[in-house]
């Protein structure tokens, strides 16, 4: 990726950000309070040793002490009222990015499977989130105030205020050096956690698949040296992150009693009050708590950090897509256009210069081997794969002139394996719709002869299935399938190997759907191994090697192919040598 293209994902992350400007004004306004009202500790004490030991007054020490009980009751209000609004700015930040981050992600997932960018976007833009509404990111609004408090210890005396600089010298490489040895291990366990979470989903929602093949203790085996790396990674950075937060909180034990040492020093050479070493300890306490919280959360820090930079690659790689003018409902005419696809992350076309249409209530048949090409032109009529070369136009129009959702509403799609998301029957069919018709999902239902069998269910349509199936056969969950793709009266449906999982009465109820499609003057394209499956298709497009052998009326194609085939076996012969 170019270092533009980079910048575009950083700058809309930045722009989410900027959006809560206001916010952020008034964190700020809240943190110079508070940091000025920490004042008030040393300020007390050291009137207390300076002025009030000295005159034997309680009057003034009952003063005193009501003006500082005022004082910090209003800095702990301050400072709840910013620790608030920083959780909210990170609830914020994350439902501002929700929708954007979710859609970029299943974009990018239907085009890269396996893009790491994709699959923890959410995780990434929770982190963000956790690090945006954390004390930690506060420390950053309170660091520029311990030079301010440095300054202050100057003015009690200079050998104080050099001390605090030395140590406060120290604990900022603590923290650097905490961010340059900890990266490395901590970007190590998230990639070796992260892997070993999909291992056991994948194994999970293959469960039927490992019991049946016995596979459980090699998947166990396999799942826990996975899991072990992601725990020697984890503690090898818990470590050496402990190391640096027990280092930084020891020293700045040590500094706060070198520096009551060094003003007890000074105060037995009559240099400094007493109440001015009481001071200058709390003082450089104070100052130093921000980097000291920096260098113990540095972990979320990082986390945040990478997640904000995966973040910004998935952005820019996947952009906003522009609003585009409603169309029309289109007429179910499709027209084929040279189309080339080159599979994404191949480098090869998989299709090469595919012509073809298909009218109204017609219903075209795609045959061919393994590997012609058939899957990649249905991901292509779908919209999900976009073509390299060529045109598919619905009703005249490309299908990049619909917005995803709507050409989704007009395409019925079947594909080879069929995957139910969690939620009830009825959920599924209907597209996962809040709020749907019931009507329409029976109908859908009915359509794909699945209503008999969904009403049988313990809850019929409101039975609960899983993105496993749960326990409905595959047979089953082919046809609830089936319904969903019938849902909404689409225009346009697209079959991958649809008899696949059905038995007769399956195969039976997909051709009278088909049969109810172009009687409606919809289209219906299937790709098909089983010649059960194309009964119903008036025209075949016969496609080999990415190319188009032949396309027409269905029983003259397979005249042809069936009469190459004799010439071809003739001419080989039974001993295979031509």
């Amino acid at each position: 990726m170019s270092p533009k293209e980079n910048r575009h994902g950083l700058s809309e992350l930045a722009e989410i950000k900027r959006q809560s400007r206001s916010l952020y004004v008034v964190i700020f306004v809240f943190s110079f309070f508070v940091n000025l009202l920490m004042l008030t500790s040393p300020l007390y004490m050291l009137q207390v040793y300076d002025r009030v030991l000295g005159s034997q007054s309680e009057a003034t020490l009952l003063a005193l002490s009501l003006l500082v009980a005022v004082l910090f009751v209003a800095m702990g209000f301050l400072d709840h009222a910013r620790n608030r609004i920083i959780a909210r700015l990170g609830a914020r930040f994350q439902d501002s990015l929700d929708k954007r981050v979710f859609q970029a992600a299943i974009r990018r997932m239907t085009i890269a499977p396996n893009d790491p960018n994709a699959l923890i976007a959410q995780r990434d833009l929770e982190a963000i989130q956790r690090f945006v509404s954390s004390p930690v990111h506060l420390a950053f609004f309170d660091i520029p105030w311990t030079p301010i408090f440095v300054a202050a210890i100057f003015v009690f005396h200079p050998l104080l205020g050099w001390l605090a600089i030395a140590g406060g010298a120290c604990i900022v490489g603590i923290t650097f050096l905490n961010r340059g040895l900890t990266q490395a291990p901590l970007h190590q366990a998230n990639q070796t956690s992260t892997m070993a979470e999909r291992l056991a989903d994948n194994l999970k929602s293959e469960s039927e698949t490992v019991q049946a093949l016995g596979m459980s203790g090699a998947g166990f085996n396999r799942w826990q040296k996975a899991r072990s790396m992601a725990l020697a990674a984890s503690i090898k950075a818990s470590d050496l992150g402990g190391v640096f937060t027990v280092s930084s909180k020891t020293f700045r034990l040590f500094l706060q009693s070198a520096m009551l040492g060094a003003g007890a020093y000074l105060v037995l050479h009559g240099e400094l009050t007493a109440g001015a070493m009481i001071a200058g300890s709390i003082l450089l306490g104070r100052a130093l708590a921000p980097i000291e919280a920096l260098v113990g959360q540095w972990a979320l820090v990082q986390r945040s950090q990478e997640g904000w930079a995966r973040l910004s690659i998935l952005l820019s790689e996947q952009l906003v897509e522009p609003p585009r003018t409603a169309l029309p409902r289109p007429r179910a005419q499709l027209e084929i256009s040279q189309l080339t696809v080159v599979p994404p992350g191949a480098t090869q076309a998989v299709l090469r210069m595919v012509s073809f249409n298909v009218e109204p209530g017609q219903a075209v048949g795609i045959i061919g081997p393994s590997g012609s090409g058939k899957s990649t032109l249905a991901r292509a009529l779908i919209g999900v794969w976009r073509p390299a070369g060529g045109k598919i136009r619905l009703d005249g129009a490309t299908l990049d002139q619909y917005d995803q959702d709507v050409l989704g509403s007009y395409i019925g799609y079947l594909p080879q394996r069929v995957a139910l998301f969690d939620g009830t029957i009825a959920e599924n069919i209907a597209r996962l719709q809040e709020n749907p018709d019931p009507a329409k999902i029976v109908e859908a239902a009915r359509r794909a002869a699945a209503h008999d069998m969904i009403v049988k269910l313990p809850d019929g349509y409101d039975t609960r299935v899983s993105s496993i199936g749960g326990r409905l056969s595959g047979g089953q969950i082919q046809r609830i399938g089936l319904a969903r793709a019938l849902f909404g009266d689409p225009v346009l449906l697209v079959l991958d190997e649809p008899n696949s999982n059905l038995d007769n009465d399956g195969s039976l109820a997909l051709n009278q759907a088909i049969r109810a499609m172009k009687a409606a003057g919809d289209s219906v394209l299937i790709m098909a191994h089983r010649p059960a499956a194309i009964q119903e298709c008036d025209t075949l497009l016969v496609l080999e090697d990415g190319g188009r052998r032949a396309f027409g009326p269905r029983d003259q194609v397979l005249r042809e192919i069936i009469k190459n085939h004799n010439e071809i076996t003739r001419s080989v012969g039974p001993g295979g040598v031509a």
